[in-house]
């Protein structure tokens, strides 16, 4: 397959997949796709295959290149299997398919032998993992499509857009990730957290965001053809090198408060 061909493929489950990205995760050696006496990428169903699980892993557990790439190399060594199923249910699942859910649990020998799903981010349903840092904009909610998916009350998104919580982009429509801040919130409603009293969850993550943006700013404007996607690979490894410290550092500090 030629990699025009191998886009075409991906593109209904990774909306935001690009030849650049696929050039980028081939110089990171993730990929070996064989090359044509003219210099063309040729793509197996094997590299597809390959291909699927490094996006995969990166959009449902947002993992780092570095750990996706160790992933790679046990299966590689023989020490972990990716069969074709196991890898199009581990793709398919994150929209919900049934169909995936039986490719992933159908086969006991595929689940003795793949890599182990890394644990997810987070502990409330629908909780923002590194991998969905990833910007979908396809999708564009009303203040109802919120209010019903977040299963929260007029007043209470009222309270979240007052503490700056959640912000409307153009028009007043909302993007999918209000959906999962309102959950986080309502979720945390519940040990007596108010909207106002995570304004300082707000400005934190505003902090770590703009240090980010410092680092990956001079990647995104290089003139090469794959500044951009570095630019976005650099930004999703350091926001989850980010989550991991902030929660080690909120757990020392928990531990800590309690005199452990």
């Amino acid at each position: 397959m030629s990699i025009g061909s191998v886009l075409d493929l991906l593109r209904p489950d990774f909306p935001d997949i690009t030849i650049s990205k696929i050039r980028f995760l081939e110089s990171e050696g993730l990929i070996r796709p064989e090359r044509t006496p003219s210099g063309y990428r040729r793509f197996s169903v094997a590299d597809y295959e390959r291909l699927r699980f490094v996006l995969t892993a990166q959009r449902d557990q947002y993992l780092p290149l570095k750990v996706i790439k160790e992933q790679l190399e046990a299966i590689d060594s023989g020490a972990a299997t990716l069969g074709v199923r196991e890898a199009r249910a581990r793709a398919h699942s994150h929209h919900g398919s049934a169909e995936a859910g039986h490719g992933v649990s159908g086969s006991a020998d595929a689940d003795a032998t793949s890599p182990a799903v890394p644990r997810r981010l987070g502990i409330v349903t629908g909780a923002i993992t590194p991998e969905e840092l990833r910007v979908d904009v396809g999708v564009r909610l009303t203040r109802s499509d919120l209010l019903a998916k977040a299963d929260i009350d007029d007043r209470f998104l009222d309270d979240l857009l007052r503490a700056g919580l959640i912000v409307p982009g153009a028009g007043g429509f909302f993007e999918s990730d209000a959906v999962t801040l309102a959950h986080a919130a309502k979720a945390m409603a519940e040990f007596g957290l108010e909207a106002r009293h995570l304004r300082a969850f707000k400005l934190a993550a505003d902090r770590e965001a703009a240090l980010i943006a410092q680092i990956a700013a001079p990647i995104a404007k290089s003139r090469d053809a794959d500044a951009r996607a570095r630019a976005e690979e650099t930004v999703r490894e350091l926001a989850a090198l980010s989550l991991n410290l902030h929660a080690a550092l909120v757990k020392a500090a928990v531990r800590t408060a309690l005199g452990g």
